[in-house]
């Protein structure tokens, strides 16, 4: 391999560098260069007459702001992104030929965008829905994108069902309701109507589908890969996405409460740790196949509702990736990328997963719509940094100026270049699959098993996973009003699990089933449950309820141990401001309770001192904020007089709870500090 041709994890912010332009200071021109002497009143004939055609300044001005606006995506419209790099830990030289999966000392430069699938560009972060997880690798061979979702699995088999699912699942056309959400009867009409929905239905139900940020959720490539090496064997793959800070969600209500309080949950979550340099970090790993495995369990591993489980296919671990700089300008880079599966280097190639090959039709149409035509590919941030040379010429927004007379292919003008590239030169060669078949609208027999991966999903869960699950039901499908669907619901979930039909059946008031369903499955795959995932302290937020007459030196500690911890933490009074500290130390105060909410912090801490705790008592504000955080099930930590507001509170006489932490009439808090930090890593404490 040739060193990624050059490409280093700077290479794309230098390109886009010659494309930023800083206005301060400068004098205000026309887009074609032209001073603009006043830009406060049109022309017009006379200082109360018709405005005058011949204003150009005006007429651009307008034209372009009536312009500003592209289309929204039809999926995946909410969306956030940044910058990054990925290194390959070791040469894949015996899997693949793609030449960034080489050499470990390179560094390719990626963007990455986060999605919602469902809901408008004005939709809120933290509703249930599936995410989008795409990342824009600029090799050296040409751009390459992997379109990920956070759920390894999705609704259909096949790409022809995809716009009857959306069309589902979007706000019904009558009303424009619901906004962002798939509690709403058309949705679960079509889910009644398509058993194949119901494994994706399960995932979609469960914690996966509340994210606590797009830094600890995993991402999928969902559809079936290949990868071929230089010798022209080829693997099955699935790829995956594991965030290095584990796999955590919010519960629901919290999910609900933060929608209104900070829509901008996940975006702020993502911008703000990149800006203090706690860098996301995601390991990409594979799953392969020899081809000769291709029949071997019991189902399809081409059917994009059916994981591959780890406990069968393990997961490989092959390389990292670090976000670490955020966008310049969220429409030129965020909203103007495009994504594409299409979009593969050599060694990567596709395989038959009927879905797959619909979306590779799909993606390249969308953005045809949306970006203005075919030039989309000479935007900035969609620009590889691999040269482009071909016979392509003209359309909308052509930005290339070509030079030459030749556009066509063979020629003796140009001895007859651009030319294909030879095998030494990573031409992209497709896999030499054998295919022979009839032409036929059919579905294979071996696509046709729609419960028992479902039903492995329950059986993977714990017992608050599963309470998490039945809860989602019962509020999605409380929300559809025609009795007869919801009817449904049980009758086609008691294919999954009898005990979790019966459950649903009792929330929303329909009949149970008059015989329990059976799989047959009892197998399990702990991989998909959270339970286990990793746990760690780095970047959690902890809200410190202090007022006047703090203990300056006991919060000073805590504070400096969060730290070291990589624990971030702030301040929240009743008003903003100073408070001062019993000796007369003052602290600022970052958050009050009208924009310091219990529901955007991972932990809560209250300090000592006697002033400071009675204050805190008399506050109703200071003592809901506890109580929402105990309800969520998340780490309370209290010290000396602080102890006295948690009595106060719901916890009452429960300060050995699970995650509660307290210590009283201590000056020493290292013992304290300790397992506070400790029970903050844990995430959420289910046992109490």
């Amino acid at each position: 391999m040739d060193n990624n041709h050059g490409i280093n994890e700077h290479s794309k912010e230098k390109q886009l560098a010659d494309f930023r332009v800083d206005h301060s200071g400068e004098i205000l021109t026309t887009n074609q260069g032209v001073r603009v002497s006043h830009t406060d009143d049109s022309l017009k004939a006379g200082s109360r007459g018709p405005t005058l055609m011949e204003d150009f300044h005006f007429r651009e001005k307008m034209m372009h702001f009536d312009h500003e606006r592209i289309p929204e995506r039809a999926v995946h419209a909410r969306g956030f992104g940044a910058h990054g790099y990925f290194q390959v830990y070791e040469p894949m030289t015996e899997y693949t030929k793609a030449e960034f999966l080489q050499d470990p000392n390179v560094k390719t430069p990626v963007f990455v965008r986060f999605s919602t699938v469902v809901g408008s560009r004005g939709s809120a972060d933290t509703v249930r829905d599936v995410r989008g997880f795409a990342t824009k690798f600029y090799t050296g061979d040409g751009n390459y994108d992997l379109v990920a979702n956070n759920i390894p699995v999705f609704f259909i088999q096949d790409a022809i069902k995809f716009p009857d699912v959306i069309h589902a699942i979007k706000p019904e056309p009558h009303n424009e309701i619901p906004q962002a959400s798939s509690a709403h009867d058309t949705f679960w009409d079509f889910v009644v109507s398509t058993p194949e929905t119901a494994h994706m239905v399960m995932w979609l139900m469960s914690d996966r589908a509340i994210p606590r940020s797009f830094r600890m959720m995993e991402g999928f490539g969902v559809n079936t890969f290949r990868f071929v090496n230089d010798q022209g064997k080829a693997r099955f793959v699935k790829f995956h996405w594991k965030p290095k800070l584990g796999v955590h969600s919010l519960v629901w209500d919290e999910a609900q409460k933060i929608a209104g309080k900070s829509p901008d949950f996940h975006r702020r979550d993502l911008w703000d740790a990149i800006e203090m340099g706690d860098y996301p970090e995601y390991e990409l790993g594979v799953q392969m196949l020899d081809e000769e495995s291709e029949f071997k369990f019991d189902f399809d591993i081409l059917d994009a509702t059916k994981i591959w489980p780890e406990e069968q296919v393990a997961v490989k671990i092959i390389g990292n990736m670090v976000l670490n700089r955020n966008v310049d300008n969220f429409f030129a880079e965020t909203e103007q990328v495009a994504f594409h599966p299409g979009h593969v280097v050599s060694g990567i190639d596709f395989s038959n997963d009927p879905l797959l090959q619909g979306r590779l039709f799909s993606y390249l149409d969308t953005q045809l719509i949306r970006l203005g035509g075919p030039n989309f590919h000479e935007i900035p941030i969609n620009r590889p940094l691999a040269p482009v040379h071909n016979n392509q010429r003209d359309g909308y927004h052509r930005m290339a100026i070509d030079r030459g007379v030749v556009a066509y292919s063979p020629n003796q003008i140009q001895k007859n270049t651009p030319q294909p590239a030879p095998d030494t030169e990573h031409g992209y060669l497709h896999y030499a699959e054998k295919v022979d078949g009839r032409k036929i609208r059919e579905r294979s027999e071996s696509f046709k098993d729609f419960y028992r991966q479902a039903t492995l999903f329950w059986n993977s869960m714990s017992i608050t996973e599963k309470q998490h699950i039945i809860d989602a039901f019962i509020f999605e499908v409380g929300n559809v009003l025609d009795k007869s669907i919801k009817q449904r619901v049980v009758d086609m979930f008691n294919n999954v699990d009898s005990d979790l039909a019966k459950q649903i059946a009792i929330g929303v008031g329909a009949n149970p089933p008059a015989q329990p369903g059976q799989t047959g499955v009892t197998a399990s795959s702990p991989a998909v449950s959270q339970e286990k995932t990793l746990k760690s302290p780095r970047t959690r937020k902890v809200g410190i309820l202090a007022e006047n007459g703090f203990n300056f030196a006991e919060i000073i500690q805590i504070m400096q141990a969060l730290k070291e911890a990589g624990v971030k933490c702030e301040i929240i009074s009743k008003n903003l401001g100073k408070i001062t500290s019993a000796d007369g130390q003052q602290l600022d105060v970052m958050r009050n309770y009208h924009t310091g909410s219990s529901v955007i912090y991972d932990a809560v801490y209250v300090t000592g001192g006697r002033q400071c705790v009675d204050i805190l008592l008399s506050q109703k504000e200071s003592k809901h904020f506890v109580n929402e955080a105990f309800k969520h099930f998340k780490t309370i930590g209290a010290t000396n007089e602080g102890i006295d507001l948690l009595a106060a509170s719901e916890i009452g006489d429960a300060p050995f709870a699970a995650g509660v932490v307290t210590i009283r009439n201590a000056t020493d808090f290292n013992n304290f500090n300790q397992k506070f930090i400790e029970a903050i890593a844990q995430h959420r404490h289910w046992d109490r």
